[in-house]
């Protein structure tokens, strides 16, 4: 292999990056293509701007997390990764197709955590590509297998959903307590680009307050809640906005009042991938975004 020089990643980098990501992504999803799932296909253009725009997001307000390989003036490899207070992220972690195995991404990996050396706890969310988990594992992180509910909700299961409001950029400070509260740091700057990105139900009385960020397809994005009943009231709400197909990503056995809630509605259960930890136990009552965790 030619000499790989590894240096941070800047602005130009991000659109080579999404496609190498794309296509990392893509020839994992046909390798491990299930029979009775959807076909794997390639990022999509709408999805392939939101990932830029998340990248942008890192670039911009944690650029020395944010590293990338360049092989004879290409890029093969990147790691984009943020410290939000005492916390360490990995946002998105890919190697070129072909290249992998050969010590360039845990070159990339050793360097990104570098980032991360003064934080007490870190977060990722895995793949299931026995190659990454390994060295995920190697790196000091514990694997908590990660499950999915799918599938058309049950309108005839819905139950009546009260106190739970449309949110807005003043309850900030209440989502960033209950990030706290529930993962041990705030997600800080993120909430501007969630704002932005998705829809925002919050849920605050004197029994309990929580959030939850809905995407566009009105499937779950993430959620922290002070307490199982107050996050189980947001999950019906978003389940009862949804329509036809809807996915609950990223649940832990931690998360069980979820599956619960899901079930319910008549989901479908599967398992995919991990979240990996550091210095820290599953967040509970939380389901974690993908990227910004």
């Amino acid at each position: 292999m030619s000499e790989v020089l590894i240096r941070p990643m800047r602005p130009g980098d991000v659109a080579a990056a999404e496609r190498l990501s794309a296509e990392s992504f893509y020839e994992l999803d046909v390798r491990t293509h299930r029979p009775g799932f959807p076909v794997p296909e390639l990022r999509p253009p709408t999805r392939a701007g939101n990932w830029i725009t998340r990248t942008t997001h890192f670039l911009d307000t944690d650029p020395g997390g944010c590293w990338v390989a360049e092989m004879d003036g290409e890029l093969v490899g990147f790691a984009t990764s943020f410290v939000r207070e005492l916390t360490w992220c990995l946002a998105t972690f890919a190697v070129r197709p072909g290249l992998q195995g050969q010590g360039l991404g845990k070159r990339l990996l050793d360097t990104a955590m570098e980032h991360g050396r003064g934080c007490l706890r870190g977060m990722l969310s895995a793949s299931s590509d026995p190659k990454a988990v390994r060295r995920y594992r190697l790196a000091g992180f514990s694997l908590h297998p990660q499950m999915f509910l799918s599938g058309t909700v049950d309108r005839s299961a819905i139950p009546v959903v009260d106190k739970v409001r449309e949110g807005t950029a003043g309850d900030v400070d209440l989502l960033d307590s209950l990030d706290r509260r529930t993962r041990g740091s705030a997600h800080g700057p993120d909430h501007r680009l969630m704002l932005a990105a998705w829809r925002l139900l919050v849920s605050d009385t004197s029994s309990g307050s929580g959030y939850a960020y809905v995407g566009h397809d009105g499937s779950l994005a993430l959620l922290a809640a002070s307490n199982r009943r107050t996050a189980a009231r947001l999950l019906w709400a978003v389940l009862a906005d949804s329509t036809g197909e809807t996915v609950v990503p990223h649940l832990t056995t931690a998360n069980e009042w979820a599956i619960d809630v899901g079930m319910a509605a008549r989901l479908e259960l599967h398992q995919e991938g991990y979240l990996g930890l550091r210095g820290m136990k599953p967040p509970a009552p939380y389901v974690h975004n993908g990227a910004l965790l």
